[in-house]
């Protein structure tokens, strides 16, 4: 038996949540000193419509030690832990005292723990834990799967393309004059990750349209083969948009499989409204 726990940057599609398999453990936002917890009550709308009104950037907590210590509980002898990039986040450091303490308290040998540093967020999360699923359903051996996973981690990308740079500015990530100038020129940078799991600019291009399409190519000239990958998109809050970026993947390239979700809450809070993420 076997669990995979992803924090909650990590979307789970309707599927997933009812595999029995998959769990996230809740991240927490604060948005001009209110508290949202990233969970089953999160709701993007008026998440969204209190970050815009909000004068300040909105902030967010990791999951605490204890949170992932009751999650290792329970008859499953494997447990995988699939975190946003250590590099963003302390949910990976909170992952592994939680696995120090459940050692101390139960015993190095009651069962089996690995925590994975995405070095990624969102929709990458998502798809290192259906890897690990893929590789327990193959009937592999704890540390093979573990070995495979590091590697399909070494090789994922993960890219992004917002609407808006309005967060990146109150966070203080972007200074105002610049926030200015790519508002006033509608200027939609392309953003991705680096192999260690920081964010790096990719290029921009003038307009949404322009950008998405600039953020397709870098996709598909990351990818080797793509009728043996998986491809995620992530969106927040614009359906239409994902649906259209699939349906232009499509039309250039056959992959094995292409997963759509909506963002849930720490996702919604840096992509923003109309944002979208994509990770193979």
């Amino acid at each position: 038996m076997y669990k995979i726990i992803i924090d909650s940057c990590g979307e789970l599609t309707e599927e997933l949540k009812n595999d029995g398999h998959y769990v996230n453990v809740a991240l927490e936002m604060e948005v001009n000193g209110e508290r949202i917890v990233d969970d089953k009550t999160f709701n993007q709308s008026e998440f969204l419509k209190k970050i815009k009104e909000s004068p300040i950037g909105p902030k967010s907590s990791c999951p605490s030690p204890e949170s992932y210590m009751q999650l290792y509980k329970g008859e499953e002898e494997h447990i995988y832990v699939v975190t946003l990039s250590k590099e963003l986040s302390g949910s990976y450091n909170s992952a592994e005292l939680a696995k120090k303490l459940y050692e101390e308290e139960y015993g190095e040998n009651s069962k089996k723990i690995y925590i994975f540093n995405s070095r990624s967020a969102s929709i990458g999360e998502t798809l290192i834990g259906m890897k690990i699923q893929e590789c327990e359903e193959a009937k592999m051996a704890f540390e093979d799967i573990v070995e495979k996973v590091e590697h399909y981690i070494d090789s994922q990308h993960t890219y992004f393309v917002l609407e808006t740079l309005e967060t990146l500015r109150k966070n203080g990530r972007l200074s105002n004059l610049k926030a200015l100038v790519a508002n006033t020129l509608n200027i939609k940078p392309v953003m991705g990750s680096t192999p260690n799991g920081e964010i790096c600019q990719l290029g921009q291009a003038r307009g949404m349209k322009k950008a998405l399409k600039l953020m397709i190519e870098e996709v598909l000239k990351g990818v080797k083969d793509s009728k043996s990958c998986t491809l995620g998109i992530s969106h927040c809050n614009c359906p239409q948009r994902a649906n259209e970026i699939k349906e232009e993947i499509l039309k250039l390239a056959e992959f094995k499989k292409i997963v759509v979700v909506d963002t849930a809450g720490i996702s919604s809070m840096y992509a923003n409204d109309g944002g979208v993420i994509m990770a193979v």
